[in-house]
């Protein structure tokens, strides 16, 4: 079912993260762990208030999308387009097109109906990349980043650490508390061939 409201609310983050570019790109914090993110929330919105997720998508294509919306995740990620975006018109372009389509629109699509093992894979791939990002812009001796400060980068490191420990721990939590016994069977592909 197609939901105006929520269309439009959609349309109205991303017009948010356009009309305060210069302001959230100023921090690099702002630029890469807030308006990314919004924009990439901006497209899974959108993408589900037009009932995409009720297409019957196979898992072969929902695996494809994920692993899409991974590159274009790691593509914004480098220092060197982080860069490109604040000095290149046709690059920041590219971001506000790319990153609500390619990871917000391909998440929406194809992380559910994804293979378990791969949503599995993608979830520790990301942690563990947080992780290396955050070491790189902490210890790093040079600005990676030349549009940014040294103290900015150290400021994005640390926060690339504490969203890796904090997606580490939502994602450990129903590991520790499930939902169900047969929520967790239903859910893995075995468990739906033997009932």
């Amino acid at each position: 079912v197609v939901s105006p409201l929520r269309i439009a609310f959609s349309l109205g983050l991303l017009g948010l993260c356009v009309l305060f570019r210069q302001s959230l790109e100023a921090d690099p914090v702002m630029h890469v762990l807030v308006q990314l993110p919004v924009l990439a929330f901006s497209g899974a919105l959108f993408v589900t208030s037009l009932g995409a997720r009720h297409l019957c998508i196979t898992e072969p294509l929902a695996n494809a999308l994920s692993l899409v919306a991974v590159f274009a995740i790691l593509f914004w990620m480098l220092p060197r387009y982080i860069d490109a975006a604040l000095v290149d018109p046709v690059i920041e372009f590219a971001k506000f097109v790319s990153v609500p389509v390619f990871v917000g629109g391909s998440l929406a699509l194809g992380w559910e109906k994804s293979h378990p093992f791969l949503r599995g894979f993608l979830k520790a791939n990301a942690i563990s990349m947080l992780g290396v990002l955050s070491f790189l812009y902490i210890h790093a001796p040079v600005r990676i980043c030349n549009s940014y400060l040294f103290a900015d980068q150290e400021r994005l490191g640390f926060g690339f650490l504490m969203t890796a420990a904090g997606l580490g721990l939502a994602w450990a939590i129903p590991l520790f508390f499930p939902l169900s016994e047969d929520s967790r069977i239903s859910e893995f592909p075995m468990g739906k061939t033997a009932t």
